[in-house]
């Protein structure tokens, strides 16, 4: 309790850790493609002759930040990925840093059940614990192959761990497509994991405590205007007294949802979700604070807007927070604690599902930026 208290006085020194109105100096960690510390030199080559490595299939999509590192998944979006879950250096210098294997290469092995296989997202909870979402469906953009059953793996980040592992086998299905995930603890303790399935319209919710989970699945109306099932967002909102709930949205929905986790937790969404009106355009959820803050932008657009989820989800409460680069990106917000700022994930990703990277995806992790 003491642990979650200290990271709720942190979240508020984050939150006001960013103004559009005083100037903030850019530090960016950055790398194009997949620059990886290889166990030696000979295994490289080996990967790469063999077409297990392709620098320019290699994009990170999503990140958490623990004190110096932040912890990457590269998805197996195409073949030649050698590193699904890797950490990078926030000190790296210049345009090139190094990504490491985490926790460890043995854990990247494609075709070994234990391993990851295509991870798509992950959580840092308060107790340093790092979940990772593995679909274990492997080159989804060409030609997929289900290699294993899907599962949420637990890692100490302090000691490189794995301290638990979650086979969601029994929550999915076969046309299942499992995309974000969130960790939320309770006031007594209990931890619950919610997991997006895309293509059946519902979260998985998994007790870790008690050991079992169930599917929820949501009405029909959180498709409205969709004209198919294509990326739920997910985003875990906790209020100032306590409670926590969860915002959602189809990415071509014309509508924004949320739902108070107190609900999904006793198994039925059934006239719980609340319909938080429209959105001005089709958007992406990129992350929060920790906290009451969600993050976005709008499909296509670099700019990155604040929404405090305590005030009605209307435009005139929309903040413009972070101006990014045209040619990049953003793909998650994520909070950088040790240095009281939010750091930016973004890349050149349309580019990467065209196939037009020329050496590789440009990737950074930015420090957010002042905008005018």
């Amino acid at each position: 309790m003491l642990r979650l208290l200290a990271v709720a006085f942190a979240l508020a020194a984050v939150t006001t850790a960013y103004d559009c109105n005083r100037g903030v100096e850019v530090k960016s960690v950055q790398w194009t493609g997949g620059s990886f510390e290889w166990p030696c030199s000979t295994t490289k080559s080996i990967f790469k002759n063999s077409g297990r490595y392709n620098t320019k299939h290699v994009i990170a999509t999503r990140a958490q930040i623990y004190r110096d590192d932040a912890f990457l998944v590269l998805p197996r979006y195409k073949s030649g990925v050698p590193v699904t879950v890797a950490k990078v250096s926030l000190r790296s210098k210049g345009c090139s840093a190094t990504l490491t294997a985490f926790p460890c290469w043995s854990m990247q092995e494609e075709g070994t059940c234990s391993a990851f296989q295509n991870a798509v997202d992950l959580f840092l909870d308060p107790q340093d614990i790092l979940w990772v979402l593995d679909t274990g469906v492997v080159m989804t953009l060409e030609e997929p192959v289900y290699r294993c059953p899907p599962k949420v793996v637990a890692i100490n980040v302090k000691t490189g761990k794995i301290v638990k592992t979650i086979d969601l086998s029994g929550l999915a299905c076969s046309s299942s497509r499992l995309q974000y995930l969130v960790v939320d603890y309770s006031s007594d303790g209990r931890i619950t994991l919610y997991v997006s399935d895309a293509a059946m319209r519902a979260i998985l919710v998994y007790d870790v405590t008690a050991g079992r989970g169930y599917r929820v699945v949501l009405p029909a109306a959180v498709t409205s205007g969709a004209a198919r099932r294509d990326v739920l967002y997910l985003a875990l909102v906790r209020r100032s007294d306590g409670s926590s709930c969860l915002v959602f949205t189809y990415l071509s929905s014309s509508r924004m949802f949320t739902i108070r986790t107190e609900y999904l937790r006793k198994g039925s969404a059934s006239g719980k979700v609340h319909d938080l009106g429209p959105k001005p355009a089709t958007l992406v959820i990129l992350g929060t604070d920790g906290g009451a803050a969600l993050f976005f932008r709008y499909e296509g657009r670099s700019e990155v807007y604040r929404w405090d989820t305590a005030h009605c989800f209307k435009q005139e409460n929309f903040q413009l927070v972070y101006q990014g680069s045209s040619c990049l990106l953003a793909t998650q917000v994520v909070v950088d604690y040790k240095r009281g700022r939010m750091r930016v994930l973004e890349s050149n990703f349309p580019d990467f599902i065209q196939g037009t990277v020329g050496c590789g995806a440009n990737q950074a992790l930015t420090i957010m930026q002042a905008c005018s």
